[in-house]
């Protein structure tokens, strides 16, 4: 006799053996549960794999060019590229697998498909043509536990509310601000010993600390100021920047990641997490017990006195001072630090600026203070900071995703002149660090630090003046850098009042014969030098 769930089908008898059956038997009815969803999940993947070849068609797309890796996943490349972190070579290695692979392809690693490109092309698409095409992504979860929600952090209507909020408090009290950068300059240069070798970045850090501390909460930490704290600084604004940095490391490399940023983190992460948001904290709180949200705009001295009149919750408020702080401390001393070392390693150019500077404020005992307009004055001095941005960008990492199917206009097709599908949810990241490299862009001496590339009055050999979105030193589009003007103010009037001091630096010996793009580098959110600026100041 066969089975009674063998039964002709559609018969009364059958349909209540066989339910009976399923039933009783979950095994069964998990494997139909199982097979249904692995047929419907199939069916989706060939109607979404039909709906991109007809988009891929539609649009002239080509294929990518394909990242090579040899285990299962590219296992390989992310062994690689966490030995690659830990010798502080990451950048240097970006930069090889872009000459290795091209300007534009895809990655597959962990199961997660995404496309990077440094193509000046593309770059413009994500974030000017079709910025409303394309969101953080990731970046978001990513950076939350560290930065909240703030100008960083945020996509579409907060992040457009929090850039309106933020843009005027860049022209807010300037007078006072350039008097705090004066002052806080003068406490630099007086840091620095004559005739005696120093680390000058944690003094930048110190420096870019009390200035943003200033333009934040309307009175400065004055890291530098004392005597005692000239080396050192105080246990707590040291304790909150080391934990600030481990943080940024832990941010960087969770990114890396992508999708998957979850797997790196931790109790260590959360602790130094915790250390920065205390810091922050004390501040906000310490001014919401004095600030007034119905005080008048007279009364206004900082960002924060700003915020509190929009809000007085303490998570926004801290929030949003974390990520002005972010841009305003790290990016500035960074900048500042690469400068000074690539000035103690070309004599030439050190020399010729600083004869712009004596032409114009003068140098030594025989000098005046430069002000705005006199630092407006000093084209070499800015042909300087262009290079040292092109060479050290603030953010030399960066990404979008892909909120619908889109396209990139090149990187597709054998060639790559193509145009690129880029998938619904798809990751791009973009170098601004390697695209600065690009010899077809700036010349066979794209490595070389050499100011002098963006003089218009000189012959090079590659004219620079229409490189348009080939140059993002403060990023582009609508989410252009907010504080590029009051930074560039910043960085130089310290690069003339040392320049006006000391006559000539002299690198340390252990990092004379390291070439440019070959340091030691400490990659974050931003680019600093893990060994520092150590030089030698003769007055």
């Amino acid at each position: 006799m066969s089975p009674a769930w063998f039964k002709t089908p559609g018969t009364p008898e059958a349909e209540y053996t066989m339910s009976t059956h399923l039933r009783e038997s979950p095994s069964l009815g998990f494997i139909v549960a199982v097979t249904v969803m692995v047929l419907y999940l199939t069916f989706q993947r060939l109607n979404t794999k039909r709906a991109e070849t007809l988009f891929q068609q539609s649009h002239g797309c080509g294929p990518p060019r394909l990242l090579q890796y040899k285990w299962p996943f590219a296992l390989d490349l992310v062994f690689e590229a966490f030995r690659i972190i830990e010798e502080k070579q990451a950048m240097q290695w970006f930069v090889n697998i872009f000459d290795r692979t091209g300007p534009t392809f895809e990655q597959k690693i962990l199961g997660v498909q995404s496309i990077d490109t440094v193509e000046p092309e593309n770059i413009e698409t994500i974030l000017s043509d079709q910025f409303s095409v394309y969101g953080l992504g990731a970046r978001t979860p990513t950076f939350a536990p560290l930065l909240g929600s703030g100008i960083f952090t945020q996509d579409a209507a907060p992040w457009k509310h929090s850039r309106d909020m933020l843009r005027p408090l860049f022209s807010l009290n300037r007078a006072n601000i350039f008097t705090q950068v004066e002052e806080h300059t003068e406490h630099l240069v007086n840091c620095v010993p004559t005739n005696d070798f120093i680390d000058l970045q944690p003094l930048f850090f110190q420096f870019t600390f009390d200035t943003t501390t200033f333009l934040l909460f309307g009175k400065s930490l004055n890291s530098l100021q004392s005597a005692s704290t000239r080396h050192v600084a105080s246990a707590g604004e040291a304790q909150f920047s080391e934990s600030f940095r481990i943080a940024q490391d832990y941010l960087f490399r969770r990114s890396r990641l992508g999708g998957q940023y979850w797997l790196i983190g931790g109790k260590d992460f959360r602790k130094h997490c915790s250390i920065v948001h205390r810091f922050i904290d004390q501040a906000v709180q310490e001014a919401l017990l004095v600030g007034n949200q119905d005080c008048e705009a007279t009364d206004v001295r900082s960002f924060l006195d700003a915020l509190i009149q929009t809000t007085r919750d303490p998570r926004i408020l801290r929030d949003q001072l974390l990520n002005v702080l972010l841009a305003g401390r790290d990016t500035t001393a960074c900048c500042l630090t690469w400068t000074f070392r690539l000035l103690a390693q070309h004599p030439g150019v050190f020399a010729k600026l600083r004869s712009e500077i004596r032409a114009i404020v003068g140098v030594g005992e025989e000098s005046k203070l430069p002000d705005r307009n006199s630092l407006k004055r000093m084209t070499y001095l800015n042909l300087v900071f262009k290079e040292v941005l092109r060479l050290y960008p603030s953010v030399p990492l960066n990404s979008r995703s892909a909120l619908e199917a889109t396209t990139l206009p090149t990187g597709g097709g054998p060639d790559g002149t193509k145009p690129l599908m880029i998938k619904k949810g798809e990751c791009v990241g973009y170098s601004v660090y390697v695209m600065h490299r690009l010899k077809k862009l700036y010349g066979e001496d794209a490595d070389l630090f050499r100011p002098e590339r963006w003089d218009p009055d000189v012959n090079n050999p590659v004219n620079l003046k229409d490189i348009g979105w080939g140059y993002l030193p403060f990023n582009g589009g609508p989410r252009v850098c907010l504080g590029q003007e009051f930074a560039l103010l910043e960085a130089g009037y310290v690069v003339v009042r040392m320049l006006q001091k000391f006559r000539s630096l002299e690198l340390d010996p252990r990092d004379k014969d390291v070439a440019v793009g070959a340091e030691n580098q400490e990659v974050t959110l931003v680019i600093a030098s893990t060994n520092g600026c150590r030089v030698k100041a003769v007055e």
